[in-house]
């Protein structure tokens, strides 16, 4: 199950058919600049069986976010995450350059927002955000999330984790 079409966008499981597209926009620089680096074409690989596998085991993942024409977005969707010990599922986004800055991400992010508390049946949503990456929280506070810790577990030292209980 993905979530439902978006007035502009649908979401669609991953598959090693997308590796173009997933090697591709994991190994942008412009994209990946708030990650330690971007990604090898095998990262993207591991990221697509990564995803796979959650799919297989929580019926849910990162998808592949298209537009209703079919044209590639990025990725968007639902990995629990390591939050100072305590696992938490986190709504996670990517968008190619060439899209950001339509409203993509918020667009998918609330799709999925909404899977999460009516799908999924999840108490709490999160992101975890890198400090500086001022977009990216922009989208979770349009989710209607807060900020509620640091993360300092992570690959960064410190990072935001905003946050919001979701309520049937």
């Amino acid at each position: 199950m993905t979530p439902p079409n978006t007035q502009r966008l649908r979401l669609r499981r991953m598959r090693p058919a997308d590796i173009e597209l997933m090697a591709d926009m994991l190994g942008d620089p412009e994209v990946m600049r708030f990650y330690p680096a971007p990604k090898t074409r095998e990262q993207a690989a591991r990221w697509i069986t990564w995803n796979e596998e959650n799919y297989a085991e929580h019926g849910y993942g990162l998808w592949i976010v298209e537009t209703i024409d079919g044209e590639f977005v990025g990725d968007c969707g639902l990995t629990w995450q390591e939050v100072n010990g305590e696992l938490k599922l986190e709504v996670g986004y990517h968008v190619v350059t060439s899209r950001q800055g339509r409203g993509y991400a918020t667009e998918a992010a609330i799709a999925c927002r909404d899977y999460a508390r009516d799908v999924v049946g999840s108490p709490e949503l999160v992101a975890i955000i890198h400090p500086e990456n001022e977009a990216s929280e922009r989208v979770a506070r349009k989710l209607g999330m807060r900020r509620l810790e640091d993360d300092h577990g992570g690959t960064i030292p410190v990072r935001k984790v905003l946050g919001m209980t979701l309520e049937p």
